[in-house]
């Protein structure tokens, strides 16, 4: 499974693309940081992310986009760009009939580092362990981006079978399959009480 990650941002927004195979062993594929000027025109700051974005979609074209969910902060100027770079990037997915999933940063780290309160450091040290890669992708906007797309292909598309073999995943592998089978028979006996 081909997945683009988008940790969206105005200034900053980083774009990441791997191929994640069924056995979740992921390879980078490509990451890029596109970034516009803040003294531009807001619109034309939104039309330099999304030629970014169309320019990756175009060359690499995936079979899914996961992005970041956007979340209340108290800087409004912040949610406002990262909320206007979501949109852009959903519609230009949409054009394209590609998937597209929200994803919480705890979410992120909890697939990525077993532990969802993990800080940018152990996500991208993760990351680069995940992907093989001698250095952490940088800046953390690189490392987010390539977090998105290796967690919603885990979750959604490059899950091995529940009774699959564990040899091989990584230890944050390890235990988001543990965290799933647990969530998966709690649920279940939640439901038989009912």
């Amino acid at each position: 499974m081909r997945v683009l990650g988008i940790d969206p941002g105005l200034t900053r927004c980083g774009v990441g693309v791997v191929d994640v195979s069924p056995d979740r062993t992921a390879r980078l594929v490509d990451v890029i940081v596109l970034r516009s000027a803040p003294d531009l025109a807001i619109e034309k700051r939104l039309a330099r992310i999304a030629d970014g974005i169309e320019a990756i979609l175009e060359e690499h074209r995936p079979q899914a986009v996961a992005l970041e969910r956007v979340f209340a902060r108290s800087d409004v100027s912040t949610i406002m760009g990262t909320a206007q770079i979501s949109g852009v990037a959903m519609l230009l997915a949409a054009r394209r009939a590609l998937p597209v999933a929200l994803h919480t940063p705890s979410e992120v780290k909890a697939a990525i580092t077993g532990y969802g309160r993990a800080d940018k450091k152990q996500v991208g040290a993760m990351v680069a362990r995940i992907l093989g890669l001698d250095d952490v992708p940088k800046p953390a906007d690189a490392a987010d981006a390539l977090a998105l797309a290796i967690c919603h292909a885990w979750r959604s598309g490059g899950a091995p079978s529940p009774d699959g073999d564990d040899a091989g995943l990584t230890p944050a592998q390890k235990a988001w399959r543990a965290a799933e089978r647990a969530s998966t028979v709690s649920g279940a006996a939640r439901r038989l009480k009912r």
